[in-house]
């Protein structure tokens, strides 16, 4: 599945950003290789760099990967329902708050870059057992229709943001 193929009414215009970014790529590819990409950034850095805040206020590394982990996982649920004809109309969530019930920073970075490669990995197996048409399906997420197959590249133009965040601001 290409981007080109996406249309901007499928997914709220704040996604936006996160889908571009991503230029033309197919789904599979750019959740492996930016899971790839991410892995190979952090997985050498200490624990300090890990806790590491550019500024007061900011997230630290750790919090960023947790957040990366909580979105994909509300994100790859949301797939789930809208792909199995669910109409619920699904809440947001307030990011901030998830971040700061997290406890990101005393967890163990090994086992928070574990649970990362595990979410991703579900992620592309759920992703990949989705047909063509439950890939055009959509729902209503925080007051906003979108469909399975945005959801999916949102979560890969998500993390690739924070990844840009991580190089230019804490590395």
């Amino acid at each position: 599945m290409n981007l080109s193929q996406l249309d901007e009414n499928e997914y709220n215009p704040h996604y936006k950003h996160y889908i571009l970014e991503l230029g033309n790529v197919d789904l599979f590819e750019i959740l492996k290789v930016s899971s790839d990409e991410l892995l190979e950034t952090i997985k050498d850095l200490s624990e300090e760099k890990m806790v590491f805040r550019y500024d007061e206020g900011k997230w630290s590394i750790k919090e960023l990967l947790q957040h990366i982990i909580d979105t994909e996982r509300i994100m790859s649920y949301r797939a789930l329902r809208f792909s199995r004809n669910d109409a619920t109309e699904l809440q947001g969530f307030d990011e901030n708050w998830y971040v700061d019930n997290s406890n990101g920073n005393d967890r163990n970075s090994i086992e928070l870059i574990e649970e990362f490669t595990c979410i991703r990995s579900a992620s592309i197996s759920l992703f990949k057992s989705f047909t063509d048409e439950m890939l055009l399906l959509s729902g209503t997420a925080n007051e906003s229709d979108i469909t399975v197959r945005a959801l999916g590249f949102i979560i890969a133009g998500h993390q690739m943001h924070h990844l840009k965040i991580i190089k230019e601001r804490y590395l």
